[in-house]
């Protein structure tokens, strides 16, 4: 039997969150915030599928299912509103407004409601009415042309524009929002644009590009793959490590472990030598297999560990010991992050629960408010 959603703990219990279903970003937001305690409520198509545990990101929620064409379900959905903290959706802009449920709308029934929204260009602009996707917005904001090798960019996954642009920022964004709601009693609009998020993640490189330090030419500075002691090199049996020796301190060590001439020790920054110092490391770390070099550095400050496939991940000592990767109903999951040293800890979210009704979850939602409220009478500094 599945554990009810609304039951969970963790830093956010209590805060209650109706999602409009969708792909991306705005359910990966969600699942973090589930993750962390939230009763989050699902708003669904009629008959999409629920509870399979291979959906990760849908993890976490309780879901309705609705036909928001619908006016009988749209003012069901809008009595949820009214009770909610935090509403979600990741559609494109106008979408919710044309179904009735846009700010405006939400707001006049729940003033306090902290309004969520996740696209990839923001709700204004000149792109905004446009389609796209994360390779479209990480190549906006420079970070795409930043990545890669000499003769072509690398597209990073999903990871740098929906998931970190993205769902990281809408995350914040709502939680920064929710904390100004309980002083001041109004809700407001979060305006969540990937692009936005993605330039925020490059302000390290933004200023050094400004100050001069920092070429637009890909494997050339220190954190893209130029400097040959922060890069990736190939082992004998077809493998990869990942060297990060960027202090002096660190780099002397791996140096030392990895045998080669002290001399080396004195051309760290010397970039004119920087070839020949890249064809020493990868002569000495191409004649090893990788289980050979992760036990060459083992122990040490060299900042030099082995590429992992995700199925090699999983199994590694360190991820095992920090329990990052759960089993959760057969599926392999990842843990939620951060941890906490006092709130209740965080626990991997069940599947998605459902289809519930709208009248069970507004009974929940109603006799935890209650209970939150004789919690309050008995201990006012709560």
């Amino acid at each position: 039997m599945h554990q009810e959603t609304g039951a969970r703990r963790g830093p956010l219990s209590g805060l209650r969150v109706i999602e409009f279903s969708g792909l991306g970003p705005a359910p990966f937001a969600c699942m973090l915030l589930a993750d962390m305690g939230a009763d989050v409520v699902s708003v669904d198509r009629p008959g999409a599928r629920i509870g399979d545990p291979l959906r990760i990101i849908n993890r976490g929620r309780a879901v309705i299912h609705a036909d928001l064409k619908s006016t009988a379900d749209r003012e069901n959905i809008l009595t949820l509103i009214a009770q909610a903290d935090v509403l979600v959706e990741g559609f494109r802009p106008g979408v919710m407004e044309r179904l009735g449920l846009g700010p405006e709308v939400a707001m006049s029934v729940n003033p306090a409601l902290v309004y969520g929204r996740m696209t990839g260009w923001g709700q204004e602009g000149i792109l905004a009415g446009t389609a796209g996707h994360d390779i479209n917005y990480v190549a906006l904001t420079g970070a795409l042309a930043a990545i890669g090798t000499p003769e072509r960019p690398v597209v990073p996954l999903n990871l740098l524009g929906d998931y970190a642009g993205g769902s990281l920022h809408l995350a914040l964004g709502i939680v920064a929002a929710v904390y100004e709601a309980r002083f001041s009693g109004e809700g407001q609009v979060v305006d969540a644009a990937i692009t936005d998020g993605v330039i925020q993640l490059m302000a390290l490189f933004l200023a050094e590009q400004q100050r001069g330090r920092f070429s637009e030419h890909r494997e050339s500075n220190m954190l893209d793959g130029g400097a040959p002691w922060y890069s990736v090199y190939p082992t004998s049996d077809g493998r990869h490590v990942a060297v990060g020796a960027i202090e002096p301190k660190f780099y002397a060590i791996f140096i030392e472990r990895l045998g080669l001439d002290q001399a080396w020790r004195e051309a760290q920054h010397d970039v004119a030598r920087w070839p020949q110092l890249r064809a020493a490391i990868g002569a000495a770390i191409g004649s090893r297999t990788r289980d050979e070099c992760e036990v060459l550095f083992a122990g040490s400050d060299a900042c030099v560990t082995p590429v992992l496939t995700l199925s090699e991940a999983m199994q590694h000592p360190h991820n095992a010991y920090r329990g990052n990767f759960v089993n959760l109903n057969g599926a392999m999951q990842p843990a939620p992050a951060p941890r906490f040293s006092r709130a209740p800890a965080p626990s991997a979210s069940p599947p998605a629960i459902g289809p519930v009704s709208p009248e069970s979850v507004l009974q929940r939602w109603k006799s935890r408010k209650a209970r939150l409220a004789d919690d309050v009478r008995r201990e006012p500094n709560l």
